[in-house]
């Protein structure tokens, strides 16, 4: 008789530690964001160079955006798009800030990436401050710096276009180091120079002038991309990432400069008078690429003969961006 009531006594003691268990897994889960896997979701690796269009990244890991995800964020920052690239290619990256010509690069040799979204990404034709030349036509003839077969190039041609030059019109000085060619920009040895954010600010900031900019043709190739490796196994975890890009996005565009910009200076690696030169841009929330941009890039690597393929917009772009 004792064993029988013992046995009853312990049944309904499992039963109650049981529903006890149930209830405080249940109560934890209940305190994730919407749209996490309770805390199943894989690390992202992602590559940002030091620009502006890697802030909204730095801002979700440090307000814990990414966290509030069940999401970690390994973010790697490079000096050079070359080795971003060489990260990404031997897998040590899932993902990157980087642009549409990079894509077409890594695609045309074998490498299948997949852009999930575009970037607010800002390049600059700049005048040097002792320089007399005031608008476009005004640089024939004379030296231009940028980088090689890369987005700073095609937007540079793209402005000469716009007001009838080709890139055979001015001399191109290859300086594939955007501090280095800031530098011989403000030195008075070159005429102009194409720079990104923030290189651009602090060439104004120093005395240089705007000639024109991506922003004046509407044009934007900065991207970000993912592996199609990862585009596959790790949908949910870049669904995720984009829901905390959103809250940086809006963080930064609706926070006074003064809380956030030493934070910026010092995570971005930017030079210290980048803080009061800086001009960030109006960040947009993540949505896909202007098919527009895709075909005009697809275009200008295909005339100088950088790719032989002609890839269409699905080729390139795949939207993971979610509900």
């Amino acid at each position: 008789m004792i064993g029988k009531h013992w046995k009853k006594g312990l049944s309904l003691g499992l039963t109650a530690a049981a529903l006890l268990s149930a209830l405080v897994f249940s109560g934890c889960g209940s305190d994730r964001q919407a749209g996490s896997s309770s805390g199943e979701l894989q690390t992202l690796s992602v590559g940002l160079m030091l620009d502006t269009d890697s802030l909204p990244f730095l801002i979700a890991e440090e307000k814990g955006y990414f966290a509030d995800e069940g999401l970690k964020v390994d973010i790697q920052q490079y000096k050079s798009a070359m080795d971003r690239d060489s990260a990404l290619q031997s897998g040590n990256l899932d993902g990157a800030v980087s642009d549409m010509l990079a894509a077409s690069f890594a695609k045309s040799g074998g490498f299948d990436v997949k852009i999930t979204s575009a970037t607010d990404g800002s390049y600059k034709l700049i005048a040097g401050p002792n320089e007399q030349a005031k608008d476009v036509k005004s640089l024939k003839g004379k030296d231009v710096s940028v980088s090689r077969n890369t987005i700073i190039e095609y937007v540079t041609d793209e402005i000469l276009a716009k007001d009838g030059l080709q890139g055979d019109d001015i001399n191109k000085v290859i300086i594939p180091q955007i501090p280095t060619r800031l530098e011989m920009l403000q030195n008075g040895k070159l005429a102009a120079a194409t720079l990104p954010e923030p290189m651009a600010s602090i060439a104004i900031h120093n005395g240089g002038h705007l000639i024109k900019s991506s922003d004046d043709l509407g044009i934007n190739p900065g991207v970000i991309l993912f592996t199609s490796k990862a585009a596959k196994d790790k949908k949910k975890e870049i669904q995720a990432m984009y829901r905390a890009y959103n809250r940086a996005v809006d963080y930064l565009n609706n926070t006074p400069r003064d809380e956030y910009i030493d934070f910026v200076i010092e995570k971005a690696g930017f030079p210290a008078e980048a803080k009061d030169a800086l001009v960030l841009p109006k960040y947009h929330k993540a949505a896909l690429p202007a098919k527009q941009d895709v075909s005009d890039c697809m275009k200008w690597l295909n005339t100088k003969g950088l790719v032989n393929e002609t890839y269409g917009y699905d080729d390139l772009v795949v939207n993971l961006l979610g509900e």
